[in-house]
């Protein structure tokens, strides 16, 4: 596998973008394949057995595109399916994790709250990292429409408002100082989220922490990109394209592809 080769993305549609942006950021000499698989958002309501099929073809495509490292840039997903894919393929993947440690350890009111999917809250891998911080109060919140939502563009509509009210306002009442996002789309949120949470709670979500743990995966596999050609950033969707080339501020490179 040449170092030349690229960093495969996928998510359930187009929130992977935000890790995207921060593996982009910290390593700008890379080259980039993103999958969106719009037209299966969300994978959150979806069976496990499911999401390790879509898991699966999504990294079939990567691969047969000579991607040298699948990042699962999708918290549902990785919940439910990075182990199966670590089992089937013999290439280096890089999982999502709500970043519930971070929040636990640095918590003064010993009361976070976390935002997320049905299928990573109900999945397996969740409730042992929960089980693991038992002195801390963790307030699990499904966030129930959000990724449509911001799927059909609606980041700022009405609708989302209200349910980011809905979801958050037990929260602050629960004395919570620590939001942990769940879901690669939440990030996408953030502006809506402060203006309904204190000034003193916390947001965090996982995206600085993927980027580094994919470079320090490159560097131990010695797959960092030395090479000084232009590079490539290739985003395919398999809807309608509209809306990643909005959330993205760009058009080129954005493809249409039906997978």
């Amino acid at each position: 596998m040449s170092s030349n080769n690229p960093i495969g993305i996928f998510d359930s549609g187009i929130g992977g973008t935000s890790i995207w942006k921060e593996i982009h950021a910290l390593l700008p000499n890379e080259n980039t394949i993103y999958l969106a698989d719009s037209k299966n958002a969300p994978y959150g309501q979806r069976p496990k057995e499911e999401i390790i099929e879509l898991s699966c073809k999504n990294t079939d495509i990567l691969l047969e595109l000579g991607c040298k490292i699948i990042v699962v840039a999708c918290n549902t997903a990785t919940t439910n399916a990075i182990k199966e894919l670590r089992a089937k393929y013999n290439v280096p993947f890089i999982g999502i994790e709500p970043a519930i440690k971070p929040a636990a350890n640095q918590s003064q009111t010993q009361t976070i709250g976390i935002l997320a999917t049905k299928g990573t809250i109900n999945s397996e891998l969740f409730s042992k990292a929960v089980a693991s911080y038992s002195n801390v109060k963790i307030i699990e919140q499904i966030g129930h429409g959000l990724v449509q939502l911001v799927e059909e563009g609606k980041i700022n509509s009405p609708e989302m408002t209200t349910l980011l009210e809905e979801y958050l306002k037990p929260m602050i009442a629960a004395n919570i100082d620590y939001l942990v996002l769940g879901c690669t789309h939440y990030p996408y949120l953030i502006p809506q989220i402060k203006k309904i949470l204190p000034d003193h709670i916390k947001i965090i979500d996982s995206g600085q922490a993927v980027a580094k743990q994919t470079q320090n995966i490159l560097i131990k596999n010695n797959l960092l990109n030395s090479f000084d050609e232009t590079k490539k950033q290739i985003f395919y969707c398999n809807s309608d394209s509209k809306v990643l080339k909005d959330i993205l501020g760009f058009t080129e490179n954005v493809f249409e592809k039906d997978f």
